[in-house]
């Protein structure tokens, strides 16, 4: 359902679903045959009567058109059925008469069922635009831009007529840099959408705080940790409850430094595009999926990438990079995202999407999820020169030899089994070796 049908009246979308219809041309035939019938009859030898054929009439037109015109057609068709019966002089006939008396009882059922398919199809739109509107909620559209960065995403669920399902993708905006997340929740289709809401609304409630990222993914894993927990305890579902996590990938752009930062929990690595070639963003310490952090107490480990003026990232998830094709073989994303480097987000995403479902060969049969991020130059901000921040090799203190800068952050405060601390504050030895990160908290 588009955009347009969810703020257009149920009566309009109803009366331009019937204009759509051929509605001229379907009543062509019907009119003919009504017309037809009784001048065939008059040259037709006396034991060929076609009155029977009227019935055709309102049938086909209660399936193109609303009650009153089928009940029109049939009044029509009934009127021809009488002339055709008086030509002959057998009106009053036995046959006649139970031709008339199906034909009547046919064109009441006929409007009948048109009457009930216009009431089950105005319900049908009305549950569809709440379902829409409740899906726009938990899993809003992404921006064009935040910040310094322009955004291009592609969402498909593994359901028909679902906007949402397991994979998920949010961004927010802090003071000084774009925070992004994409996730996949263990599951797919409508089934998964509140473990999806669940770690949804732990972002967006978070992602804005000056805190620093990892200490942002703590909060993320104290939240989603106890959401699935109280989800399954009120759902009656909690046997379960240990198998259910999410896997993500949080980056940070700061709007003043060429670089990203990333904290990868067991999730796909995002693809750097840059010079025409894919580089996967592998974290040297990923973590385990939110949701399975209390199985562990190492800390969340942020690691930093050139993201250069011009570059692109390529975030996804499984449903992605798993598609196979008639053989089984995977689907070579980094390759033939690096044939597009060129292409804007926009471009970029779609040439991405066409090119899965045609190596697809056939529906996608998972949840789907891809953002494109291009950092632009900004007014203000003066384009870092190679000797400054080189792509493959950057000189700053604390780079280790891949040129990779990494900093270490507790898991963060929290309070009860997994909850996380409403306002967590910078826990010690959560530094960033780039810049020092407020310790702030809204």
């Amino acid at each position: 359902m588009t955009t347009a049908s969810m703020t257009t009246p149920l009566g309009q979308i109803l009366r331009s679903w019937r204009r759509s219809t051929p509605g001229p041309l379907w009543l062509v035939a019907p009119l003919v045959l009504i017309v037809a019938i009784p001048v065939a009859d008059h040259f037709l030898p006396p034991d060929i009567h076609l009155a029977h054929l009227l019935i055709v009439a309102p049938a086909v037109t209660s399936v193109v058109a609303g009650p009153r015109l089928t009940a029109l057609i049939g009044g029509l068709a009934a009127v021809s059925l009488v002339v055709a019966g008086t030509e002959r002089g057998v009106l009053i006939t036995e046959s006649v008469l139970v031709e008339f008396g199906s034909l009547a009882a046919l064109c009441v059922l006929l409007v009948i069922f048109s009457l009930l398919r216009d009431r089950l199809w105005l319900e049908l739109l009305r549950v569809r635009s709440v379902s829409d509107a409740t899906q726009r909620v938990v899993l809003r559209p992404l921006p064009d831009k935040a910040g310094p960065v322009s955004i291009a995403s592609e969402y498909r669920s593994a359901e028909a007529d679902t906007r949402i399902g397991g994979d998920l993708y949010a961004v927010a905006r802090a003071s000084d840099s774009t925070r992004l997340v994409i996730g996949d929740v263990r599951g797919k289709g409508l089934a998964s959408i509140g473990d999806t809401a669940i770690m949804l609304g732990a972002f967006r409630a978070a992602a804005h705080r000056q805190s620093p990222l990892p200490e942002l993914v703590a909060y993320l894993e104290g939240a989603v940790r106890w959401g699935l927990a109280e989800f399954s305890e009120s759902s009656g579902s909690d046997a379960d409850v240990g198998e259910r996590f999410v896997t993500a990938v949080v980056v940070d752009i700061p709007d003043d430094e060429p670089v990203v930062h990333v904290i990868s929990c067991g999730h796909p690595p995002p693809l750097l595009l840059h010079n025409s070639t894919a580089t996967a963003l592998s974290v040297p310490a990923p973590a385990l999926p939110l949701g399975l952090g209390g199985l562990s107490d190492d800390a969340y480990v942020q690691a930093t990438f050139p993201f250069a003026y011009g570059d692109r990232l390529l975030l996804y998830t499984d449903g992605v990079s798993e598609t196979r094709d008639g053989r089984g073989t995977f689907y070579p994303l980094a390759e033939r995202a690096a044939a597009w480097t060129d292409q804007a987000p926009g471009p970029l995403v779609q040439k991405i999407t066409a090119d899965l479902k045609a190596y697809a060969a056939g529906p996608l049969n998972d949840d789907m999820a891809m953002i494109v991020v291009q950092r632009d130059e900004t007014p203000g901000l003066s384009k870092p020169s190679s000797q400054q921040v080189p792509h493959h090799d950057r000189h700053h203190p604390g780079a280790t030899a891949d040129g990779v800068v990494h900093s270490i952050g507790d898991r963060g405060p929290t309070h009860g089994p997994g909850g996380p601390h409403a306002h967590p504050s910078h826990p010690a030895g959560a530094v960033d070796t780039w810049r020092q990160a407020p310790n702030t908290a809204d």
